[in-house]
């Protein structure tokens, strides 16, 4: 069986990557971008550099910076409309997963109309809006490098997963510098977001040689980088290694798709409020407790990838290392349980079985190794609370 790889035309790796957008857009043709970012990309003054840059190639920009963090329909209405009457020819989006996620849907919907519901899988959007240039600021969510956009319908709290190529970035530009004034809680949250797509994308049904090799080297680099980079946010070797870690695993999951953990996380999300990288932290120890007997070969590879288990330990050997790896991870990040974050428990009984279907509903979990019915989702989410 062949594999389909699909990847933004560019991209720009490395220190002072960001540097190249005036390059980036001659080659791309753009003469007229739209900045879509946050207040804070704003604040800390990133912002202004592109749009200097972009002035000093005589090229003018224009911002909007009313993304929110988990976008919703609403929250991307002001931004389709700046876009849709502005004649722009492109868009930079600038920020973490948030701000790239709305600006992929922004450039799809400000070229053709509609709802963001029109565009929720399993439709498989392949048609090319405004084209994206992606620039990330944190190594987590690998949105610069994936067909995917998720929003929130904000009427029923649902996440809705939208796929296609006319989501994928035309470029991107994954500058690690941007990530050095990133706070404790955005790295480990994004850290672990980011081995969660490499490790999902390796035991994914839909994994090839090729997303295998990526999401392997992913882990390479993520797993004895996430600690440091959390510890000492001015590591530059720690925070590269991060970034493109974060990069490659993003390729990993957009070749060949998340799982468990993604499909059980956006209903948290969506429900709770929960930042998506904090959710997946929650989830991934139980998830991976739950598929291991279902691909114990594949988890194992993952704990060698990532350099807790040695090659000479058995595959049982391997597993229960990366099981404590994942917990031990956890505390030592110091992410919170569901009861920690400020979750009402009763509430969260109660919503168990509608969640359980909405991941059913997001198409991921049947690329898990091993496939949950309704009854076993519901019992991982019970566990959080055990």
């Amino acid at each position: 069986m062949s594999a389909q790889i699909i990847l933004p035309r560019v991209m720009q790796v490395g220190a002072d990557a960001t540097k190249e957008i005036p390059n980036i857009l001659a080659g791309l043709g753009c003469t007229r971008p739209l900045i879509i970012t946050d207040k804070m990309m704003v604040q800390l003054g990133y912002a202004s550099i592109i749009q200097t840059l972009l002035n000093d190639n005589e090229l003018n920009a224009d911002v909007f910076d009313d993304t929110i963090p988990e976008p919703t329909v609403a929250s991307i209405q002001a931004g389709v409309e700046k876009a849709r009457d502005g004649n722009y020819d492109c868009i930079i989006a600038l920020g973490g997963g948030s701000p790239i996620d709305s600006a992929k849907a922004i450039g799809i919907l400000a070229h053709f109309g509609g709802t963001m519901r029109d565009y929720k899988f399993p439709r498989v959007v392949n048609e090319a809006g405004l084209p994206v240039i992606a620039v990330p600021t944190t190594a987590g969510t690998g949105s610069e490098v994936t067909r995917f956009t998720i929003i929130t319908d904000e009427t029923n709290d649902e996440k809705m997963l939208c796929v296609g190529i006319g989501f994928m970035p035309i470029a991107a530009l994954v500058d690690y510098k941007l990530t050095l004034s990133l706070p404790q809680r955005i790295t480990a949250d994004t850290g672990i977001d980011a081995l969660t797509h490499a490790i999902e994308a390796y035991v994914s049904r839909k994994a090839s040689p090729y997303s295998d090799s990526q999401a392997l080297a992913a882990m390479k680099l993520l797993a004895p980088n996430l600690r440091k980079a959390y510890h000492n946010g001015k590591d530059e070797q720690a925070r590269e290694a991060m970034m493109l870690g974060a990069t490659m695993a993003g390729v990993a999951f957009s070749n060949a798709s998340v799982a468990l953990v993604h499909g059980m996380s956006r209903p948290i999300g969506a429900a709770f409020h929960v930042p998506h990288g904090l959710s997946n932290a929650m989830l991934l120890p139980s998830v991976t407790e739950f598929s291991i007997p279902a691909a114990p070969d594949r988890y194992a590879d993952c704990a060698k990838a990532m350099g807790i288990a040695k090659e000479t330990d058995s595959v049982d050997q391997a597993n229960q290392k990366l099981l404590q790896e994942l917990r031990d991870l956890n505390s030592e990040l110091q992410v919170p349980t569901p009861e920690q974050f400020g979750i009402n428990r009763e509430h969260f009984l109660e919503l168990m079985p509608t969640m359980a279907q909405q991941a059913l509903a997001s198409g991921s979990p049947g690329n898990n190794p091993r496939i949950p019915s309704d009854n076993e989702i519901v019992e991982i989410y019970r566990s959080l609370w055990t």
